[in-house]
Protein backbone atom coordinates (compact mmCIF):
# COMPACT_ATOMS: atom_id res chain seq x y z
CA UNK A 1 0.00 0.00 0.00
CA UNK A 2 1.13 3.42 -0.82
CA UNK A 3 2.31 5.81 2.23
CA UNK A 4 1.28 9.38 1.41
CA UNK A 5 3.37 11.76 3.28
CA UNK A 6 1.91 15.68 3.64
CA UNK A 7 5.06 17.22 4.84
CA UNK A 8 3.40 20.63 6.09
CA UNK A 9 3.69 23.80 8.29
CA UNK A 10 2.32 27.22 7.97
CA UNK A 11 5.06 28.92 9.06
CA UNK A 12 8.05 29.83 6.45
CA UNK A 13 11.24 28.93 7.34
CA UNK A 14 11.19 26.24 9.06
CA UNK A 15 12.72 23.21 6.84
CA UNK A 16 9.64 22.06 4.96
CA UNK A 17 10.91 21.74 1.56
CA UNK A 18 14.05 20.62 2.60
CA UNK A 19 12.74 17.66 4.69
CA UNK A 20 10.63 17.09 1.43
CA UNK A 21 13.35 17.10 -0.63
CA UNK A 22 16.05 14.78 0.95
CA UNK A 23 13.65 12.11 2.58
CA UNK A 24 12.41 11.72 -1.45
CA UNK A 25 15.91 11.17 -2.56
CA UNK A 26 16.78 9.25 0.70
CA UNK A 27 13.45 6.66 -0.21
CA UNK A 28 14.16 6.90 -3.61
CA UNK A 29 17.85 5.97 -3.03
CA UNK A 30 16.80 3.09 -0.35
CA UNK A 31 14.78 1.55 -3.46
CA UNK A 32 11.52 2.74 -2.86
CA UNK A 33 9.56 3.93 -5.83
CA UNK A 34 9.05 7.48 -4.65
CA UNK A 35 6.97 10.43 -6.06
CA UNK A 36 7.63 14.11 -4.64
CA UNK A 37 4.64 16.60 -5.50
CA UNK A 38 4.95 20.45 -5.93
CA UNK A 39 2.23 22.15 -4.49
CA UNK A 40 4.11 25.33 -3.25
CA UNK A 41 3.28 28.53 -5.51
CA UNK A 42 7.38 28.90 -4.68
CA UNK A 43 8.24 25.33 -6.62
CA UNK A 44 11.57 25.26 -4.39
CA UNK A 45 11.07 21.66 -4.26
CA UNK A 46 11.42 21.33 -7.80
CA UNK A 47 13.62 23.58 -8.64
CA UNK A 48 15.89 21.84 -5.38
CA UNK A 49 16.06 18.97 -7.16
CA UNK A 50 17.26 20.69 -10.70
CA UNK A 51 13.89 21.20 -12.23
CA UNK A 52 11.79 24.25 -13.47
CA UNK A 53 8.24 25.49 -12.72
CA UNK A 54 5.98 24.67 -15.04
CA UNK A 55 3.28 27.22 -16.60
CA UNK A 56 -0.11 25.50 -15.83
CA UNK A 57 -0.26 22.87 -12.75
CA UNK A 58 -2.27 19.69 -14.61
CA UNK A 59 -4.20 19.11 -10.73
CA UNK A 60 -5.99 22.78 -11.83
CA UNK A 61 -6.92 20.75 -15.37
CA UNK A 62 -8.97 17.74 -16.57
CA UNK A 63 -5.93 15.44 -18.31
CA UNK A 64 -4.40 12.95 -15.61
CA UNK A 65 -1.84 14.10 -12.99
CA UNK A 66 0.21 11.00 -14.33
CA UNK A 67 0.39 13.16 -17.53
CA UNK A 68 2.92 15.69 -15.70
CA UNK A 69 5.43 13.48 -13.35
CA UNK A 70 8.99 13.29 -14.60
CA UNK A 71 11.79 11.21 -13.87
CA UNK A 72 14.62 13.34 -12.22
CA UNK A 73 18.48 11.93 -12.40
CA UNK A 74 18.14 9.85 -9.36
CA UNK A 75 17.07 6.42 -9.53
CA UNK A 76 13.42 5.38 -8.44
CA UNK A 77 12.47 9.42 -7.79
CA UNK A 78 9.75 11.24 -10.06
CA UNK A 79 8.28 14.47 -9.92
CA UNK A 80 5.23 16.15 -10.69
CA UNK A 81 6.33 19.90 -10.88
CA UNK A 82 5.11 22.71 -9.22
CA UNK A 83 3.57 25.88 -11.03
CA UNK A 84 3.88 29.38 -9.45
CA UNK A 85 -0.51 29.65 -10.41
CA UNK A 86 -1.22 26.58 -8.47
CA UNK A 87 -2.26 29.17 -5.55
CA UNK A 88 -5.57 29.65 -7.51
CA UNK A 89 -6.68 26.43 -5.83
CA UNK A 90 -7.40 27.91 -2.78
CA UNK A 91 -10.47 29.71 -3.75
CA UNK A 92 -11.59 25.51 -3.88
CA UNK A 93 -10.52 25.10 -0.32
CA UNK A 94 -14.28 24.66 1.08
CA UNK A 95 -13.63 21.19 2.45
CA UNK A 96 -16.87 19.72 1.58
CA UNK A 97 -17.34 21.36 -1.58
CA UNK A 98 -17.67 18.94 -4.91
CA UNK A 99 -14.85 21.12 -6.44
CA UNK A 100 -12.34 19.98 -3.60
CA UNK A 101 -13.95 16.09 -3.55
CA UNK A 102 -12.64 16.37 -7.25
CA UNK A 103 -9.11 17.69 -6.43
CA UNK A 104 -8.73 14.97 -3.61
CA UNK A 105 -9.50 12.39 -5.90
CA UNK A 106 -7.62 13.18 -8.92
CA UNK A 107 -4.47 14.07 -6.22
CA UNK A 108 -5.22 9.87 -5.28
CA UNK A 109 -5.14 8.96 -8.86
CA UNK A 110 -1.11 9.66 -9.11
CA UNK A 111 -0.15 7.94 -6.20
CA UNK A 112 -1.05 4.25 -8.05
CA UNK A 113 2.23 2.27 -8.74
CA UNK A 114 3.94 4.42 -5.71
CA UNK A 115 5.63 2.99 -2.21
CA UNK A 116 5.87 6.80 -0.86
CA UNK A 117 4.45 9.80 -2.16
CA UNK A 118 5.53 13.12 -0.82
CA UNK A 119 3.63 16.64 -0.73
CA UNK A 120 5.62 19.36 0.14
CA UNK A 121 2.90 21.97 1.13
CA UNK A 122 3.49 25.48 0.99
CA UNK A 123 3.58 27.80 4.28
CA UNK A 124 0.04 28.59 4.84
CA UNK A 125 -2.86 26.62 6.14
CA UNK A 126 -4.79 27.66 2.97
CA UNK A 127 -6.87 25.23 0.46
CA UNK A 128 -3.45 23.43 -0.64
CA UNK A 129 -2.48 22.22 2.47
CA UNK A 130 -6.15 21.30 3.58
CA UNK A 131 -6.07 18.91 0.08
CA UNK A 132 -2.47 17.80 1.01
CA UNK A 133 -4.00 16.45 4.32
CA UNK A 134 -7.16 15.23 3.18
CA UNK A 135 -5.67 12.80 0.64
CA UNK A 136 -2.72 11.95 3.02
CA UNK A 137 -1.74 8.47 5.19
CA UNK A 138 0.63 10.22 7.32
CA UNK A 139 1.84 13.87 7.85
CA UNK A 140 5.38 15.12 9.30
CA UNK A 141 5.66 18.24 10.75
CA UNK A 142 9.22 20.08 10.55
CA UNK A 143 9.25 23.00 13.47
CA UNK A 144 12.22 24.90 13.64
CA UNK A 145 13.54 25.62 17.66
CA UNK A 146 12.59 29.13 18.21
CA UNK A 147 10.38 31.05 20.38
CA UNK A 148 6.87 30.64 18.25
CA UNK A 149 7.56 26.90 17.50
CA UNK A 150 5.04 25.84 20.01
CA UNK A 151 1.84 28.43 18.88
CA UNK A 152 2.16 27.45 15.13
CA UNK A 153 2.42 24.17 16.06
CA UNK A 154 -0.66 24.40 18.66
CA UNK A 155 -2.64 25.76 14.96
CA UNK A 156 -1.46 23.13 12.97
CA UNK A 157 -2.65 20.57 14.84
CA UNK A 158 -5.68 22.11 15.21
CA UNK A 159 -5.79 21.85 10.86
CA UNK A 160 -4.99 18.48 10.88
CA UNK A 161 -8.11 17.59 13.42
CA UNK A 162 -10.73 20.04 11.19
CA UNK A 163 -9.55 18.30 7.96
CA UNK A 164 -10.27 14.90 9.27
CA UNK A 165 -13.10 15.59 11.64
CA UNK A 166 -14.87 17.00 8.62
CA UNK A 167 -14.04 14.27 6.28
CA UNK A 168 -16.15 11.28 5.44
CA UNK A 169 -13.52 9.25 4.51
CA UNK A 170 -9.88 10.15 5.85
CA UNK A 171 -7.15 8.43 5.49
CA UNK A 172 -5.01 9.97 7.41
CA UNK A 173 -3.29 6.98 9.82
CA UNK A 174 -0.45 9.02 11.75
CA UNK A 175 1.50 12.27 12.81
CA UNK A 176 5.05 13.18 13.50
CA UNK A 177 7.03 16.49 14.40
CA UNK A 178 10.55 16.89 13.81
CA UNK A 179 12.95 19.16 14.97
CA UNK A 180 14.75 21.28 12.65
CA UNK A 181 17.55 23.69 12.53
CA UNK A 182 19.05 22.00 15.96
CA UNK A 183 21.25 24.18 17.15
CA UNK A 184 22.63 23.07 20.89
CA UNK A 185 24.83 26.59 21.26
CA UNK A 186 21.24 28.24 21.56
CA UNK A 187 20.29 28.21 24.31
CA UNK A 188 16.39 28.52 23.75
CA UNK A 189 16.75 25.28 21.73
CA UNK A 190 17.12 22.86 24.31
CA UNK A 191 14.19 24.58 25.97
CA UNK A 192 11.94 24.83 22.64
CA UNK A 193 12.84 20.65 22.63
CA UNK A 194 11.64 20.21 26.06
CA UNK A 195 8.42 22.29 25.44
CA UNK A 196 7.57 20.27 22.40
CA UNK A 197 8.47 16.90 24.40
CA UNK A 198 6.28 17.55 27.38
CA UNK A 199 3.19 18.55 25.04
CA UNK A 200 3.82 16.17 21.98
CA UNK A 201 6.20 13.55 22.89
CA UNK A 202 5.03 10.59 21.83
CA UNK A 203 4.80 11.74 17.98
CA UNK A 204 8.30 13.65 18.45
CA UNK A 205 10.50 12.26 15.78
CA UNK A 206 14.15 10.70 17.42
CA UNK A 207 15.79 12.20 14.58
CA UNK A 208 16.83 15.69 15.03
CA UNK A 209 17.93 17.96 11.98
CA UNK A 210 20.86 20.43 12.88
CA UNK A 211 21.82 23.36 11.82
CA UNK A 212 24.35 22.84 8.82
CA UNK A 213 25.28 25.21 6.22
CA UNK A 214 24.93 22.58 3.48
CA UNK A 215 21.55 21.87 4.02
CA UNK A 216 21.48 25.57 2.52
CA UNK A 217 23.85 25.49 -0.04
CA UNK A 218 22.49 22.42 -1.47
CA UNK A 219 19.19 23.98 -3.64
CA UNK A 220 21.60 26.61 -5.01
CA UNK A 221 22.92 24.01 -7.08
CA UNK A 222 19.78 21.73 -7.60
CA UNK A 223 20.89 18.99 -5.53
CA UNK A 224 20.00 17.50 -2.60
CA UNK A 225 22.35 17.58 0.30
CA UNK A 226 22.84 13.78 0.00
CA UNK A 227 24.25 14.25 -3.46
CA UNK A 228 25.80 17.98 -2.55
CA UNK A 229 27.77 16.85 1.10
CA UNK A 230 26.87 13.31 2.22
CA UNK A 231 29.49 13.30 5.29
CA UNK A 232 27.51 16.52 6.37
CA UNK A 233 25.78 16.41 9.55
CA UNK A 234 22.81 17.67 7.92
CA UNK A 235 23.07 14.54 5.33
CA UNK A 236 23.55 12.17 8.16
CA UNK A 237 20.25 13.18 9.70
CA UNK A 238 18.37 13.09 6.45
CA UNK A 239 19.74 9.38 6.34
CA UNK A 240 18.75 8.65 9.39
CA UNK A 241 14.97 10.12 9.23
CA UNK A 242 14.52 7.97 6.44
CA UNK A 243 15.07 4.88 8.17
CA UNK A 244 13.04 5.93 10.78
CA UNK A 245 10.65 6.37 8.01
CA UNK A 246 11.22 3.10 6.55
CA UNK A 247 11.60 0.98 9.84
CA UNK A 248 7.87 2.38 10.86
CA UNK A 249 6.26 -0.30 7.94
Amino acid sequence: MVRVICIVNQKGGVGKTTTAVNLAVGLARSGAQTLLVDLDPQCNATSGLGGRAIAEHPILGSIPLRTGVVATSIRNLAILPGSHRIREIDSQAELTSPAFALLCTRLLAVSAGYDFVLYDCPPSAGGLSRLALATATEVLIPIECEYYAMEGLTQLIALVREVVGTLESPTLESSEILLTKYDLSVDLTREVEEEIASHFGPILSGTIIPRDVALAEAPSHGLSVLDYAPRSRGARAYVELCMEVLDRE
